[in-house]
């Protein structure tokens, strides 16, 4: 593992992503006791990309840093996307959500950033909508609601992006993950968030993600069912 996350050549990181990744299914049928130190070991790998992530993104969004940096945000990128996976294979990535949800410092310099530098990252806030709608991560109300307060912007901000550069993006399931991890809140969180949304909407178009649906539900449940409730 540490030598395809240290590794810098596209062809072979591939190769061997796939392949570690479809050992570590095999594995994880496996009960042999080692499931702790596997799931230490993988959140230490998380935690060592986010690390090298930080002081990428504070290089980047000063004026004229290099152009290898974006190359470098890329790649810890797609470390920790092809992490998310093994956490998902091992069915443990319920605590990667709290650690990505917490990352507010790299949130807040995520706007500072030029977007072609920085829209890969959102990918992994997109990611975790998905696995929260599939219901392969379970976190708490707490930190969903975090998530959503701290990412959500930033990846409205880089939705156009990627929809056109990242070939496994796939809108719908994002869009039906944002939605559902929404609709699992409070209302009044519920609220808060769908009207902040809608005033991007309407600026934004198809470059914002269309949760209309979503709105549609929490409408009925705050202006629909209680009356309905209160006839019967």
């Amino acid at each position: 593992m540490e030598m395809v996350l240290k590794s810098n050549d596209d062809r072979g990181r591939r190769e061997m992503k796939a392949l570690v990744l479809n050992l570590l299914k095999d594995s994880s049928r496996c009960t042999d006791g080692t499931s702790d130190i596997c799931s230490e070991l993988f959140y230490g790998s998380c935690r060592g990309c986010l690390e090298r992530l930080q002081p990428l993104f504070v290089e980047a969004s000063e004026a004229g840093f290099p152009s290898q940096v974006t190359r470098q945000i890329t790649l810890e990128t797609d470390n920790i996307l092809w992490l998310v996976e093994i956490l998902v294979n091992q069915r443990i990535c319920d605590d990667f959500v709290v650690m990505w949800a917490s990352q507010s410092e790299l949130a807040s310099l995520h706007a500072k950033l030029p977007i072609a530098s920085r829209h890969t990252v959102s990918s992994i806030t997109a990611r975790l909508f998905v696995g929260i709608g599939r219901g392969e991560m379970l976190p708490s109300k707490d930190t969903r609601l975090l998530l959503l307060q701290v990412w959500l912007q930033a990846l409205i901000d880089d939705y156009s992006w990627l929809q056109c550069s990242c070939r496994s993006f796939d809108r719908k399931l994002v869009e039906e993950g944002i939605g559902q991890t929404i609709l699992t809140l409070p209302l009044e969180d519920q609220r808060s968030i769908l009207l902040s949304w809608l005033g991007r909407f309407l600026k934004l178009g198809d470059n914002c993600p269309n949760l209309q649906r979503a709105f549609e539900v929490w409408w009925r449940r705050t202006f629909v069912r209680p009356y309905v409730n209160q006839a019967r």
